[in-house]
């Protein structure tokens, strides 16, 4: 049985993904939809039976959410430790992070990708997929790579015959310049999750869409190929009707021509700021700003980050920082004057931490 809202939302998501990306499974937050694509992955090889692939790859610095196997994925975000014992079995790659003025980002790509391929040729034959957040880790520092890098990884994940799963719950629904973030890449994941955007934020809703060669491997005549999961709230008509009108809000009201303008003024923006003493790795894509403090800064509350997320809630900013690094995720329909105030904010906050790091 379904409902009205949720096959025409099913429909209007698999129009704007490419190729085969066409299966929907809904579920109600970031964190559940990772947990099904870890779920889809590991038992379509046991139904194609191939039992033994029950190891993940994931990348050091990525965040999937909060679930336990999304938490053995981030394991390398550092925010896991306690629930080590409790993970599923991931190996973690080194990602090849980049800013502005990177002159070492190609040998670090590189680096990168043996260090891949090194995993694949020893343990290809146990691997059920790899997890990316393509172009941008969120959680785990806003941290950039080039689309080149995603290309690589995935096209050394298709010679070796690897599900490739996308995390675009922060960066999907236009937030890196594009409806999704792989598109720059030019490359289409076995299996994409997707929350946030989705609704707006107005009501809790993920989707883990996959290609149909793999729900393929879910058909039989027995419940025992199905895939047994299930929530009260799956596919909540309410936030299917609002994620219809989320997307249909980017030709309405032109959303598009409001990223680039965004994003354009980013670009302005980032040369002031990369100016300043106190920063470092300068770098934004779409609408995402970031930079890191020079010379203080780690850990997720260190003294710095709770100094300016106090100054800027002080003057009407939601600027929180996330350790040592500092960003900008505004909203699509913010104003050309609330943008000048949040960039101002930013330098006035800089200033000010300055003055507090003088002996």
């Amino acid at each position: 049985f379904t409902h009205a809202p949720a096959a025409r939302l099913a429909a209007a998501l698999a129009e704007r993904l490419p190729e085969d990306l066409s299966r929907v499974f809904f579920s109600d937050d970031g964190s559940t939809a990772v947990e099904v694509a870890l779920k889809i992955a590991y038992q379509h090889w046991r139904n194609r039976g191939e039992e033994g692939r029950r190891l993940f790859l994931a990348f050091e610095g990525g965040y999937h959410g909060d679930t336990l196997g999304a938490m053995a994925l981030g394991r390398g975000s550092g925010f896991f430790h306690l629930f080590e014992d409790l993970m599923i079995e991931v190996e973690t790659l080194p990602f090849a992070e980049t800013w502005e003025g990177d002159e070492a980002v190609a040998e670090r790509e590189a680096a990168a990708l043996a260090a891949l391929e090194r995993v694949l040729a020893r343990d290809g034959h146990r691997i059920a997929a790899l997890v990316m957040e393509p172009l941008l880790q969120g959680a785990g520092g806003m941290r950039l790579c080039r689309p080149d890098f995603v290309a690589g990884v995935v096209a050394r994940c298709r010679a070796a015959g690897i599900l490739v799963i996308f995390d675009e719950i922060a960066v999907g629904f236009g937030r890196l310049g594009t409806l999704f973030a792989h598109a720059q890449a030019g490359v289409t994941p076995d299996i994409i999750c997707l929350s946030k955007g989705l609704t707006a934020g107005y009501m809790p809703m993920s989707v883990t869409i996959a290609r149909e060669t793999i729900f393929e491997s879910f058909l039989g005549e027995g419940f025992d190929r199905a895939l047994a999961h299930g929530h009260s709230f799956t596919a909540n008509p309410l936030a299917c009707a609002v994620a219809l009108r989320s997307l249909a809000l980017f030709e309405e009201e032109g959303t598009f021509a409001a990223i680039a303008r965004i994003t354009a003024r980013h670009r302005e923006a980032l040369a002031t700021l990369a100016r300043h003493p106190l920063v470092s790795r300068p770098r934004m894509r779409g609408t995402v700003l970031a930079f890191d403090l020079a010379g203080r800064g780690e850990g997720y509350k260190s003294a710095d980050s709770v100094f300016l997320e106090r100054f800027f809630l002080e003057r009407g900013l939601n600027i929180r920082p996330l350790g040592a690094c500092v960003y900008l995720m505004p909203p699509y329909c913010i104003t050309d004057a609330e943008l000048e105030r949040a960039y101002a904010g930013l330098l006035d906050g800089l200033d000010a931490l300055a003055g507090e790091r003088r002996p």
